[in-house]
């Protein structure tokens, strides 16, 4: 049989207190079940990055090693395309103080000066005399009088740097720089330069009778003419200003920018697949929906890369950009055979 106790007032006050605490929390857990749920995670290839074009300067350099170099040889190339004719250059007494034409190249009636620059002499043909050439091919070799610092390059190399010698800056290890190196003739590979022989003297007139005809004049073997210059590999050559101090044999860095862009229109690389040339970019719509493009690309400084068209200024891309379309199983490999 149930039984009645009688409980003190303080302990029934307490109970109904506690009762009440627990009854809100519950509540309060129920009502916003709902809003503190997991969010929901994005649609699978949904675009979560992105960036819009900007604009900045852009520059491609190339860094060479190099070594200051007594009276290095360096080749001057033919200007035009056309036939080759080589002038008599007598051996220079001193180290000229202006160009010396050495060479014309005649093209459609117009002949075309090669000079070997102050400060250098003539060291040699590299090809014969009246031959045909190309533009750009090595004609002349010459011999700088001096100090001037030449790095060897590799064909990579020099592919990046053939048209772009005008803006090279050069750093002595441990001494000084950067400054400015100014770039003498071409960097392809040199021949052996020739000499040409001296022309033949004319005879001299027949001696009167009883008289000895005079000794022929030897010439003193320090007025001789220049040694042929040897065959090299592809280098840079290149001067410093005056007044920068070089020593014999120390190590330099030369830096070539081959190619410069103002104000162009850049994306981060992240948002591009390729580098050179072409590449495809994913342009972000406005319903976050993405369409992939084709676009020019031009030069990259690893960070950022121009878009030379296919990208307008107030389009968004996607980050990353578009990956490569997978192989199909069986191309590519070893021995399979195609459709």
């Amino acid at each position: 049989m149930f039984e009645w106790k009688a409980v003190p007032l303080r302990k029934r006050v307490i109970r109904l207190g506690v009762l009440v605490v627990l009854a809100v929390a519950v509540g309060a857990c129920g009502a916003s079940g709902s809003e503190t749920a997991n969010p929901e995670l994005a649609a699978r290839g949904e675009t979560m990055t992105s960036a819009k074009p900007t604009r900045q300067d852009l520059s491609n350099r190339v860094s060479l090693a190099g070594k200051v170099t007594m009276n290095p040889v360096f080749g001057l190339a033919a200007p035009v395309a056309g036939r080759v004719r080589y002038r008599d250059v007598q051996p220079a007494e001193s180290t000229p103080t202006a160009p010396t034409r050495v060479a014309s190249v005649w093209a459609r009636g117009t002949a075309h000066p090669v000079r070997v620059p102050a400060g250098a002499t003539f060291a040699g043909r590299l090809v014969d005399d009246r031959s045909t050439v190309t533009a750009g091919m090595p004609i002349v070799s010459a011999k700088l009088a001096g100090y001037g610092i030449v790095a060897e390059i590799d064909g990579e190399q020099a592919y990046r740097i053939s048209d772009s010698l005008a803006s090279v800056q050069a750093q002595i290890k441990s001494g000084p720089g950067p400054f400015a190196c100014k770039a003498l003739g071409t960097i392809a590979a040199l021949p052996a330069g020739t000499i040409p022989d001296p022309p033949t003297p004319e005879p001299t007139a027949t001696p009167e009778p009883g008289k000895q005809p005079p000794p022929p004049v030897q010439a003193p073997e320090e007025e001789r003419g220049p040694e042929p210059s040897e065959a090299t590999g592809m280098r840079l050559v290149c001067t410093a200003p005056a007044g920068v101090r070089l020593i014999n044999g120390a190590s330099a860095t030369l830096e070539v920018v081959t190619e410069k862009a103002v104000n162009a229109l850049v994306v981060p690389v992240e948002a591009v697949a390729g580098t050179q040339g072409r590449g495809k970019v994913d342009v972000v719509k406005a319903d976050r929906s993405r369409e992939t493009r084709d676009v020019a690309l031009g030069l990259t400084d690893g960070k950022v890369v121009q878009i030379k068209s296919g990208l307008a200024e107030n389009e968004t891309v996607a980050i990353p950009g578009p990956n490569l379309p997978p192989a199909q199983p069986g191309t590519g490999e070893p021995g399979a055979e195609g459709p």
